[in-house]
């Protein structure tokens, strides 16, 4: 970039940066980049290195890390800035800062205080793996990371089998396999789901199926690079608690409880382990 900076709004601005491919960043993006008084970023390298590869200089204006570990320190140091008249350029280390990243108390810092806060919108790993996982995106849910204890992680998929949305997550590599069997459990093993890995860079992969299938295709694995996981909301006919118990009586009359639940959970397209619990209560039920 070789032409003057142009004027910035005074504030705070949030910047989107590549997920992968160093040109996905948006002209808007380099304008602040170029003008911002001080620049603040969740990595300072990964900025330095997406400012010298597309020739914006950063001069004698200061670089700050700010990332969950020292954020309670330099939102201070930042704020004061801002309320002193200084423009603030913030970019995550990836994607679009506030999701899955530490700018949301820095925003809610600005905001309290009456500073503008404004964003260059960009590239995210949450709309990418929508776009190429080919389910439906009239309606989603953004669910972050899953908790990484057992039983909250139960609670969490659990809670998430009844949104009536496509699910889309975030997971490291090491808990790929982990996730995928849990949430085939949770939520079903027919519901569609994708594994986005590696978005927009040279080895993108999207490996599409059932979760049950997914599940079987990553077991043991840990694949390389970043994950999102997009599932597909609850299919198949709307059965209340109602429909799903008389499938189940009426099941059961034949087969075992794990048999029964597996079965009902398939032709309804119910989470298994909440008719597995079901079938458990009313076999329970009928031996008193």
């Amino acid at each position: 970039m070789t032409s003057e900076p142009m004027p910035l709004a005074p504030g705070l601005h949030f910047i989107a940066t590549p997920i992968g491919a160093a040109r996905d960043i948006t002209l808007h993006a380099l304008d602040i980049l170029a003008a911002a008084d001080i620049l603040a970023a969740e990595d300072t390298r990964s900025l330095r290195r997406l400012m010298e590869i597309h020739g914006v200089a950063l001069g004698a204006r200061p670089l700050l890390a700010y990332h969950d570990h020292n954020g309670a320190r330099m939102r201070p140091r930042l704020v004061a800035a801002l309320e002193a008249g200084r423009t603030v350029a913030y970019a995550s280390e990836a994607g679009t800062p506030l999701v899955a990243d530490p700018g949301y108390r820095l925003a809610r810092a600005a905001i309290e205080r009456g500073i503008d806060v404004h964003a260059a919108p960009g590239p995210s790993a949450v709309l990418a793996a929508l776009t190429v996982s080919g389910l439906p995106s009239d309606r989603f849910a953004f669910l972050g990371f899953a908790p990484p204890q057992k039983a909250a992680r139960r609670r969490f998929l659990e809670e998430a089998a009844s949104i009536p949305a496509t699910l889309i997550l975030f997971e490291s590599p090491k808990r790929v396999s982990r996730i995928l069997t849990e949430s085939a459990e949770s939520l079903g093993e027919a519901r569609e789901a994708a594994v986005c890995r590696e978005l927009t860079k040279r080895f993108e992969e999207v490996t599409r199926g059932t979760l049950g299938e997914l599940a079987t295709r990553f077991a043991g694995e840990t694949p390389r690079g970043e994950v999102v996981l997009v599932i597909d909301r609850a299919r198949g006919p709307a059965a209340g608690a109602e429909a799903m118990e008389t499938m189940l009586r009426a099941v059961l009359r034949e087969a075992s409880v794990k048999d029964a639940a597996a079965r009902v959970a398939a032709d309804l397209g119910l989470p298994k382990r909440e008719v597995y619990q079901a079938a458990l209560r009313i076999a329970e039920e009928e031996e008193e």
